[in-house]
């Protein structure tokens, strides 16, 4: 009989974590699947790389900037050889980011020059991210995660100012940059 138990307590433990496991693609996952494929760039890039004067920061804008620990990008340059890939690509996003966890900040753009949306996860005044994804049909796609820890949307919306000031390690971005020329 004591064996009989403990089966169906292996056994309910057992489906109990089969279904706690979240089976819908997540943007995490995207990118850990996505980041040393070919026709992807990938870079993750710490906060500190805005290399900001903190002493010239207004105190909420210090508090936004403190916020943030690091950004993720990753990127998809389209090709005349991969135009089935990067559209199959860019399906997987959008599907990820329909996704009702993922809130709409904004949207715009155009079927011309490109199109990109800004999307939050976590509460109004407790972001853990922000998304930032546009695409355009001529160059292909790009993602930045913005993480963090209690960000708050017009605390980041205001350091932003900040940013025409800040002495920016372009090394690493320009890389990101040149995948798109």
């Amino acid at each position: 009989m004591t064996t009989l138990a403990k089966s169906i307590v292996y056994m309910v433990i057992l489906v109990a974590t089969l279904f706690s496991c979240n089976q819908n693609p997540s943007l995490q996952t995207y990118y850990v699947d996505n980041q040393e494929k070919p026709n992807f760039l990938s870079v993750d890039i710490p906060a500190n790389f805005l290399n900001l004067d903190e002493n010239s920061l207004t105190a909420e804008q210090k508090e936004a900037y403190e916020s943030i620990e690091k950004l993720n990008m990753l990127a998809f340059r389209l090709t005349e050889h991969n135009q089935t890939d990067y559209d199959i690509e860019l399906q997987k996003v959008k599907t990820i980011l329909d996704n009702p966890k993922y809130e709409e900040l904004m949207r715009g753009g155009n079927a011309v020059d490109g199109k990109f949306v800004i999307k939050i996860l976590g509460e109004e005044d407790d972001i853990e991210e922000f998304i930032l994804f546009g695409s355009s049909n001529d160059k292909g796609f790009a993602i930045v995660r913005v993480l963090g820890d209690e960000m708050n949307p017009m605390k980041i919306m205001n350091l932003v100012s900040a940013l025409d000031k800040a002495n920016v390690d372009d090394a690493q971005v320009s890389e990101f940059m040149k995948f798109f020329n």
